[in-house]
């Protein structure tokens, strides 16, 4: 589905306080931009910024970057985010295969991937955001023991991803077909998606991973 693009969207973007500008810049330096040295957690493909906001307000004790590439969409979560008083959350407008140009090795404690694009066709299979491709982007910038959870509607992409990952050496480390009548249903945060989905009776599927140490 495209995208109504909104008319003024990138400069608004470009004058917002809460976009990183020059990401780039602050690569191995993001514990100085914050001013603490508070674990860092970003989402991949955020969307109006539901989850990451509601999870930054959760934790104060906790750094969050927001991602997320289409700017009529960042523009909405820049929208929300002006109502809120926090200073643990900041937003920047890249492509998920540019973090390592942003964050260095082990700068980034978890990663969020919630409900991303599944690229039905095989042929797209490297751009889904579980592809091996992306995983090795991710392995650039986590933590040893750093975290993945994705979370998506679409069972054809998690029973991809339940294979595409422990291929790429890593270690799928739970997981279920229906989040919220699980056990890791527990402190679960809703995206906009989520809800969406949730209301219309579809049920979520949920993973995390890690690095294989096997």
């Amino acid at each position: 589905m495209r995208l109504r693009h909104i008319k003024g969207a990138e400069e608004e973007i470009a004058e917002s306080p809460y976009v990183v500008q020059d990401p780039q810049s602050l690569k191995g330096r993001w514990h100085e931009f914050f001013g603490n040295d508070n674990p860092i957690r970003i989402e991949v493909g955020m969307g109006k910024g539901k989850f990451i906001m509601e999870l930054a307000q959760m934790n104060p004790d906790i750094n969050y970057v927001g991602i997320e590439r289409y700017s009529s969409v960042l523009l909405r979560g820049l929208q929300k985010r002006a109502e809120l008083e926090l200073s643990n959350i900041y937003f920047m407008r890249i492509d998920a295969l540019e973090l390592a140009d942003v964050f260095a090795e082990d700068e980034v404690e978890r990663i969020y991937l919630n409900f991303s694009d599944p690229w039905p066709k095989d042929r797209h299979a490297k751009r889904r955001l579980t592809s091996d491709r992306f995983l090795a982007v991710y392995d650039k910038i986590l933590q040893p023991d750093g975290i993945i959870e994705f979370k998506t509607d679409n069972q054809d992409l998690f029973r991809y991803s339940l294979e595409s990952i422990p291929e790429a050496g890593w270690q799928v480390t739970s997981h279920t077909f229906d989040l919220h009548h699980s056990d890791m249903a527990e402190g679960n945060v809703m995206t906009e998606y989520e809800t969406k989905f949730s209301a219309e009776g579809k049920p979520i599927c949920k993973l995390t991973a890690r690095r294989d140490k096997s």
